[in-house]
């Protein structure tokens, strides 16, 4: 690996020290910059280490679709919802609901679709050199992902999904009840047909690959703070300068990449983002009586099993929440009645549950690239449950912002200032931003 060297002492300084930081921290030195990463808590310790696991190449339509109305009213009144709001943050949530909305017409919903994939499409071959560099290739698992039905027409009633796929050239095959069964026998009589994604991989330990790409950062000179951010001194030209709990630091460039945190540090440095943080919940099974072959989500309950390394971890349930909420482990618990009815051998013990929020942009697409008021800031947030798959993706094209290369896809549907003046504008910051980032 050749590193360039003519930014060799240019500085960067990266808030948050999930998937999507440490990737942009290894591709930012693969470049020759000196990078520091800073978070309140280690490596992969927040959604990045509790998701899913899986490297979703297909996850191309967005997530609000034509019809998304009609469902509102369910989100709000059926606790055994995939997807739940809490009554008492409604009115905060109406805005961004609205813009959620909006973004469900047929024109838009393909233009998001076309964004997404662009990402998505070059997922594996982002990750590729980062995987090589930190010995991490284990941890990728290529088995593919199937989409379970409880119903033989389930393929042909989600037709406008799949063929959405299809365009953009995701491969699949369409499967009924017995050849999904044959694929993973730990489905029940339950589902009655599938479709099996062969290029969807999934990483069987995310918090080690974050904790991996981690150790090969610091090992190449990077530094790893672990302090929590409480404020950004800014003057005319942009922030100078970071508080931390543990002191000053002065900064060159700074990029955001703290995921559902990433919204109060956004206002520090003078920006407003609509951005929703739903919570998503995994229960740890061990000691299972059968052990999933590879990935399955059920497409009536949304929810997915992903056989992790040592034990079987079941995600599911969107709860929309203050980003500082407790916990309200009844989610988990429906989540893991969904699996036993789908998987009703699996068997297990509960091994531990977590808890995590997950940052959401109202057009299903992440916010990637320079502010438009200072050119020293850098976004990378906003990828909701798509963090771990984004994550190198994202990272080599901020590394080429920085560069100053020229961006390898068109950058202008992730562009920070997408949204109206209304919800985007720059703030009065003279002085250190006030608003607690808890890392």
């Amino acid at each position: 690996m050749s590193h360039a060297t003519d930014r060799v002492g240019d500085s960067v300084h990266i808030i948050g020290a999930g998937i999507v930081g440490m990737c942009t921290a290894l591709y930012l030195q693969r470049e020759g910059f000196e990078v520091t990463v800073l978070d309140g808590r280690g490596p992969g310790e927040g959604a990045s280490g509790g998701n899913a696991g899986s490297l979703g190449i297909a996850s191309i339509p967005p997530a609000s679709l034509p019809g998304v109305i009609r469902r509102v009213p369910r989100m709000l009144l059926d606790p055994q919802a995939p997807l739940i709001i809490r009554w008492r943050e409604l009115p905060r949530l109406l805005p961004w609901f609205a813009r959620f909305v909006r973004n469900a017409t047929p024109s838009r919903v393909e233009r998001i679709a076309d964004a997404r994939a662009r990402l998505l499409e070059r997922v594996h071959d982002a990750y590729a050199p980062l995987l090589e560099d930190a010995g991490a290739g284990d941890l990728v698992r290529r088995t593919g992902k199937v989409i379970a039905f409880e119903h033989a027409d389930g393929p042909a009633r989600n037709r406008y999904t799949m063929e959405m796929r299809r365009r953009r050239g995701v491969r699949m095959e369409v499967l009924d009840g017995d050849a999904v069964r044959r694929m993973e026998p730990a489905l029940g009589p339950l589902v009655r047909a599938g479709v099996y994604f062969p290029d969807v991989h999934y990483v069987a330990d995310p918090l080690r690959l974050v904790q991996t790409f981690a150790e090969r950062f610091q090992r190449l000179g990077g530094r790893l703070l672990k302090e929590t951010v409480t404020g950004v001194e800014m003057e005319a030209a942009g922030p100078q300068a970071i508080l931390t709990t543990a002191g000053r630091h002065t900064v060159g460039r700074l990029v955001l990449a703290a995921g559902p945190w990433s919204r109060p540090l956004a206002r520090m440095v003078g920006y407003r983002v609509p951005m929703a943080t739903p919570f998503g919940y995994h229960t740890m099974l061990v000691d299972t009586k059968v052990r999933p072959r590879l990935p399955v989500m059920s497409d009536d309950r949304n929810i997915a099993v992903t056989p992790m390394d040592g034990a079987v971890r079941i995600t599911g349930i969107a709860e929309f929440a203050a980003v500082d909420a407790p916990a309200d482990w009844r989610r988990a618990d429906i989540a893991l009645g969904h699996v036993r009815a789908l998987m009703p051998d699996l068997g297990g013990t509960v091994a531990s549950r977590w808890q995590g929020a997950r940052p959401s942009t109202p057009d299903s697409l992440p916010v990637i690239g320079r502010s438009p008021h200072f050119s020293n800031v850098f976004f990378a947030f906003g990828h909701d449950s798509l963090g771990l798959t984004m994550g190198a993706v994202t990272g080599r094209l901020i590394a080429a912002e920085l560069a100053g290369r020229a961006p390898e896809i068109d950058m202008a549907p992730y562009r920070p200032d997408r949204f109206d003046p209304a919800w985007l504008g720059l703030l009065t910051c003279t002085r250190p931003g006030n608003m607690p980032y808890r890392g």
